[in-house]
């Protein structure tokens, strides 16, 4: 269900009023069909969202057809004009280098590139989110990026929630419990849906479900019994706490409210939007 501003919304109504597309159409219906409550303090907030979900699902098809390389950090490469590489195989932007430079490179030059499935994560969660926000609100909170597994900047106030309704945008991750130890790296895949029953992660390629867990199961140890599977959680970054610099809106100003993060639950528990470090006033 949604809920905005106290009120049930009805998704037939925000796709004839916000000329959703066929992404964003499939988040809120997939919302709306869900025993989770989705509650919004502004429709402006949820606007930001299917906005920022939308550009995960773009990103992430934009990484797939960079030419980006699998590879793991032991072998990891970068293009040298933007990002150091670090001792681990991760990336460190260049000083001086703006991060939105750095991040749009690796789409621009992707054969230059080879790193794994969370570093390609992560970089899509920059992308997306530069598509979203002010270049200038992104130059300022992503500073002094670095790019390695699941290292991230706390601005992009990412949450991995337990649960089932998954929506365009999210990132899922799918368990290879009886892995070959000889190839650590299929001891899972972290992918993001893409919606229509889609879903892309780094090296295992744009696949369904059903495709995913069998690439996943053909790189098991001998003898397993165990198969691969989608696990029951979803990992998102703060729609709410990014809402405020949305490159659609003028300047907004925002004071620090920190609080707890509200619990995530399935059958009756409502998501809050204040969801993030910062109360914002518009």
């Amino acid at each position: 269900m949604i809920w905005i501003a106290g009120r049930q919304v009805n998704p037939l109504m925000l796709q004839a009023e916000w000329g959703l597309n066929d992404v964003q159409q499939e988040i809120v219906h997939r919302m709306a069909a869900s025993r989770v409550v989705f509650e919004y303090a502004s429709a402006d907030v949820l606007r930001f969202e299917l906005k920022l979900r939308d550009h995960l699902v773009k990103s992430a098809r934009a990484l797939y057809m960079s030419g980006i390389a699998f590879s793991d950090f032991e072998h990891s490469r970068s293009n040298p004009e933007f990002w150091e590489q670090t001792e681990l195989g991760g990336f460190r932007l260049r000083p001086g280098i703006p991060p939105s430079r750095g991040i749009i490179d690796i789409f621009q030059n992707g054969r230059l590139y080879a790193t794994e499935c969370a570093t390609a994560m992560v970089i899509i969660l920059y992308h997306a989110v530069l598509k979203s926000i002010r270049e200038a609100d992104f130059e300022r909170l992503f500073a002094d990026m670095i790019l390695y597994d699941w290292r991230y900047d706390q601005d992009l106030d990412l949450q991995t929630l337990p649960t089932n309704t998954f929506l365009p945008g999210d990132i899922l991750y799918f368990a290879n419990p009886d892995y070959d130890p000889s190839k650590p790296q299929w001891q899972g895949e972290n992918a993001v849906f893409l919606g229509g029953g889609l879903y892309y992660g780094h090296g295992a390629g744009i696949r369904t479900a059903p495709s995913m867990i069998a690439f996943l199961n053909e790189n098991r140890k001998p003898g397993a019994m165990r198969s691969a599977y989608l696990v029951s959680q979803a990992t998102r970054p703060g729609f709410a706490y990014l809402a405020p610099f949305d490159n659609m809106r003028g300047n907004i100003s925002y004071v620090d409210h920190r609080g707890a993060f509200p619990d995530i639950l399935e059958a009756g528990v409502r998501i809050k939007a204040e969801i993030g470090s910062f109360y914002w006033e518009g």
